[in-house]
């Protein structure tokens, strides 16, 4: 039975990305508005490189922190390959926001993997209706920092209306986690993420 009242995001991607933080931004921003959150990570063997899903569910009487497969309301992919790799999880009519940049595994780089990210993108635009496409190169570069792609997509997530968190409850959440000389950086990350969903 789908509780109406849980609302639930996957994100994923590889180490080093900020997939964990920015579900945890996430989380921070449910719960300053009065939701439950909770969360759960899987991370990959490579400290860095490795894969990375996080589960977030926010809501009310929400009974597991994983999401079921094909139950997500929205699918946030840092990277091309991992976003195809855990489709299966996006709910039917879903939201997939997905950073366009790949990141090649190890075994691409050995010349044991054929990966090209541009296949995989071709691969979710076609697949998914309401499909987003963000170019993180261009955010970071623009906010002067790689370190804002976790909440350059938190911000795709609030204009998606799709987890009940506004870009207000965003800027909320991150004036609490980071430090002040921090802020003017990751909020203007936070609104050009938004962007995406609005233009």
């Amino acid at each position: 039975m789908i509780n109406e009242n849980v609302k639930s995001c996957l994100l994923c991607g590889v180490g080093g990305q900020g997939t964990v933080l920015a579900s945890r931004i996430i989380a921070a921003a449910a719960m300053a508005k009065g939701l439950s959150a909770k969360t759960a990570e899987t991370i990959g063997m490579a400290q860095r490189g490795g894969s990375v899903v996080s589960h977030v569910r926010t809501g009310y009487n929400i009974a597991s922190p994983l999401i079921p497969k094909g139950r997500a309301d929205i699918l946030i992919g840092f990277e091309p390959g991992e976003a195809a790799s855990n489709l299966e999880y996006l709910k039917s009519g879903g939201t997939l926001i997905v950073c366009s940049k790949e990141i090649r595994p190890i075994t691409a780089s050995l010349g044991q993997s054929g990966y090209d990210g541009n296949h995989s993108l071709e691969f979710l635009t076609n697949s998914v209706d309401r499909c987003y496409v963000m170019d993180a190169e261009h955010i970071c570069s623009q906010c002067g920092s790689p370190k804002v792609l976790n909440v350059a997509v938190v911000g795709a997530l609030c204009a998606s209306n799709e987890m009940g968190i506004t870009l207000e409850d965003a800027e909320n959440a991150l004036s609490m986690k980071l430090k002040p000389s921090l802020i003017e950086m990751n909020l203007k990350a936070l609104h050009m993420g938004a962007a995406v969903i609005d233009k």
